[in-house]
Order: structure tokens, then sequence, then C-alpha cells
């Protein structure tokens, strides 16, 4: 009898019920980029330099970045190790507490149900650029369809669907990046700015480069953040991704230089051509792609087309959210479903790997979330965005929990760090941190309520309902099924998808 070093990933599924590994390097590789791409840089970005200055933004975004660097690595660390479909929900429940997996798991399944309705608002939003006396509902109804089908098909059909949604947002931020550098030396588009941008005044007289002092920056910090969730996607790919112990780590080192480039390079760039104190740029988190500072940045280099150019872009990087959304909450439901935190019903796949009922319900209510979004003055839709950004950074927080007891958990049990596949650097500063931060975003997010004339009861209510629905999921569940924090000793690190050769 011996042991190979290299244990070897069953590629294909041997038992029925089981999810296949059909997703590639590619596909890994633009989900883990992608996944940190979309409206939050190509309209909120804006926002955030008219907010905290240019200088203060770039702070923001950098330090948010190094969150981002520190959760994808812990992420990464033990998604080499055990790649299954839930994720940080069957890590919090191996190396947590089963309670916290299961709260950490149904939240991120509403995080992402939710997250498909608000896309397909958006996106009929979008729509109305070019066909202002269309129905929008038709067109989010057409929009889910084509959703569903690419999440209905396979796992692949998924991550062909993301990467070519993803390659549009990429090339789109390179050519912006590109464009902005030679606009910055006046190669393009008349004379060079210089650094005159960054000395400017709001209308409250506060000289840049940074306005509002450490809090704007906070503000931006939170924004920066909530642009930045769905980097934690490729950890639920990893349990359909060939080869994982190659390809997982392979994408996870891809996503922060490529973050680091495409978010400071945009937020550097749109600091330079666009003062801070322009009234548009307040505008650019609205429905109006007229006011996107990468709109006005391309329109100021001369290229009349900027508006649709951008609205089309902006309507696939809203389209890669949803697509998303459907394959993560429907993978997540799966997992759970496995582990008896769900109805078993949405365990079952069908012969292609798709967990089906899981997809159902999920759509479901997707759907009905979004007609709700359509009643009254649009405050159901925004509840529904700041409910799904809050349950994004519950997920960053419980990656970062994991990760410090996996890791603590593994010594203990007299395994050697050289073993691992791929290991995290600067722990344990790296998760700690990373807990800090997002239970800053968590509680500060919406802080802003308080500071408000008026106080709002259902702004107070929907911007922090998700804190007290998280801890109701982990006590509740505590309470019922007599759960325990999960000694060092017993955290289990096997999974069945590895399997030792003779």
């Amino acid at each position: 009898m011996r042991t190979v070093i290299e244990k070897k990933v069953v590629n294909e599924v041997k038992h029925e019920g089981e999810l296949k590994r059909t997703l590639q390097p590619r596909h890994m590789n633009m989900i883990a980029i992608g996944g940190a791409i979309g409206t939050g840089l190509f309209l909120l970005s804006g926002g955030s330099v008219s907010a905290a200055g240019p200088c203060g933004a770039i702070v923001a975004y950098a330090v948010m970045g190094i969150l981002v660097y520190f959760l994808m690595t812990s992420l990464g660390e033990m998604a080499t190790l055990l790649p299954v479909s839930g994720s940080f929900e069957t890590y919090a429940t191996r190396f947590v507490d089963p309670a916290f997996g299961f709260a950490l798991g149904w939240n991120y399944w509403f995080c992402w149900a939710t997250c498909v309705a608000c896309e397909l608002v958006a996106g009929s939003i979008i729509i109305k650029f070019w066909l202002p006396s269309t129905n929008a509902t038709l067109w989010s109804v057409l929009f889910l369809v084509v959703l569903f089908v690419l999440n209905l098909t396979s796992a692949r059909a998924y991550g062909e669907g993301e990467y070519w949604f993803s390659s549009i947002k990429v090339i789109t931020i390179i050519a912006f990046i590109i464009v902005g550098t030679l606009m910055i030396f006046g190669i393009m588009g008349g004379h060079s700015p210089g650094f005159s941008n960054f000395t400017l005044s709001d209308v409250n007289g506060n000289k840049g480069p940074f306005i509002g002092g450490i809090f704007g920056m906070v503000n931006v910090f939170l924004l920066a953040g909530f642009s930045f969730s769905g980097t934690e996607l490729v950890g639920l790919a990893a349990g359909e991704c060939e080869n994982p112990q190659v390809n997982v780590p392979k994408a996870i080192k891809m996503v922060f230089w490529r973050i680091l480039l495409f978010y400071l390079g945009a937020i550097i760039v749109i600091g330079f051509l666009v003062p801070f104190n322009d009234p548009n740029l307040l505008k650019s988190g609205t429905d109006q792609i007229a006011f996107s500072p990468f709109t006005m940045v391309f329109e100021r280099s001369g290229l009349a087309f900027a508006a649709s150019l951008m609205n089309a872009v902006i309507l696939t990087a809203v389209l890669s959210a949803g697509n998303s959304g459907l394959y993560a909450s429907s993978r997540m439901l799966y997992s759970m479903a496995k582990e008896g935190k769900a109805p078993k019903l949405f365990g079952k796949v069908n012969k292609r790997g798709v967990p089906m009922n899981a997809l159902y319900l999920t759509t479901l209510v997707a759907c009905s979330a979004f007609f709700a979004s359509l009643v009254g003055d649009g405050k159901i839709y925004y509840a529904l965005v700041n409910i799904s950004g809050i349950t994004a950074f519950f997920a960053w927080l419980g990656i970062a929990i994991c990760h410090y007891r996996f890791r603590k958990a593994y010594i203990a049990q007299g395994r050697k760090l050289e073993d691992l596949k791929y290991r995290a650097k600067w722990f344990p500063f790296g998760p700690i941190m990373a807990m800090i931060l997002c239970t800053i975003v968590i509680f500060g997010s919406n802080i802003w309520i308080f500071q408000e004339p008026k106080f709002d009861w259902f702004s107070f209510i929907t911007n922090y309902m998700t804190i007290p629905l998280f801890a109701i999921f982990y006590f509740g569940y505590k309470f019922i099924k007599k759960t325990k924090i999960v000694p060092f000793m017993e955290c289990d690190f096997e999974h069945k998808e590895y399997q030792e050769t003779e």
C-alpha cells in the first residue's frame, strides 16, 4: 500500500445526485475578476470621488482592496483543501459551529436571491435609456429567462456566460484606463489637467484632495466594500471546478493585482479628469447613465458614442451580477440541503448536475421580490439593495472567522502547513483585520440614518433588519439543535471527493 502525495480530484461525478466539475480555469479566472466588477465601479465610483475627494477615494478603495486580498487568500486556503459547493457555509459548520453555518448559509442565499431581483429592476431601467416608453416588466422577465437558461443548462454554461460578461467589463476598464492616461498627459482630448482637480473646493468650502476628513473616507470605504462584493464566488465555484487544487489558487492569485489595477486605476483617472465638485458626479449613482464618470471621461476624449457604449457595458455588468446571483444562491441552498439545514428536495440535481429545485425556489423568490420592488415610490427596491449589500458583508465576516479557526484547528491536530496546496499569507493578521473591517461595515454603513433631520423608521428597519435576523437564525438553530462550538480537535478536514490511490 502506498499513498500518492498529490491526491487526485474526481472530475466526474461517481454518485448520482452530486454536482459535476465542469468549470475550466478560464471560467474560474473570470468569475474571480468579474465578481468584483459591477455597477459599483461603473456608476458609484463618481459619488465616491465627490464624497471624499480624489485622494480620499483612492485610500478607501485601496484599503478595501487589501481586505479583499485577505479574504480571498483565506478562502483560497480552505477551498483548495476542501472544494465543496457550500464553501464558507460548510466551513462554518465544520470549524466554528453548525448554528453559525446555518445562519451564514441562509443569509448568503437570501443575499443573492434579493440581488437577482435588484439586478432585474436595474436592467429594465437601463433599457429605458434607448427605449424610454418600453415596458420595463417585459424586459425584466426576458432577462430572468436568459439568466435562468444559463443556469439551467449546466455549471459550464454559467461559467461560459460569466466568462463573456466579465470579458466585456474587463476590456472596457482597460480601454478606460488607457484613454484616461492619454488624456492626463494631454495626448488625447485637449490639454493636460495636471493636478488642478486635486486642489479644488466643494460647495461647503472643503478643499481637496481629501474631503470630509476621516468620516468622508469611511463613507466611501463602506461603498467601496459593497463594490467589491462577489469576489467570494470563487469559493462556491470551487465545488464544480476542474482540478481545484491547481485552478482555485491561480484564480485567487489573479484577483488582488487585477482588482488593484482596475479599481485604483479607474479612480485615479477619474480624480485627474473629473473635478470632484462637479455636481454631475453625485448623479452617477442613479439611472442616468450619462452621468457615469466613465461616460463623462469618454465623452471628454471626443468619443461621441460614449453614453450608448457605457449603457451597453453596464447592462452586461447587471446581467453578470444576476447570473452570478442565481448560481451562488442555488448552490448554497443545495449544499445546505445536503447537510440537513434545508429541506432534502433542494439537494436533488438533474443529469447535468444542476440543483433544479434550488434553482426554482431562488427564481421564484427573485420574481416575488422583483414585483414587490415595483410597488410604491421605489423604497422597497432600495431596501432590497441595502439588504443585499449588508448580507454580503456577513458572508465576508464568516469567511474570516472560518479561516482563523481552520488554521488553528489544522495546527492543533498536528497537521503540517507545508502539506497545504495553497497557504494564505499574513495569518493571523489577515483574518483578524478582515473581521474588524467587516464589523465596521455591518454596523456603520447606514449610520447616516441617525444624522437625518427627521428619523425615518422605514429606513432604519430596512437598513438594520439583517443584523437581528442573522442573530435569530444563529441562536434559534443553536437552541433547537443544541449545537456547540466545534473543538479544534474535532474539526473535520476530510472530503469525500478526494481519494487516495494505491
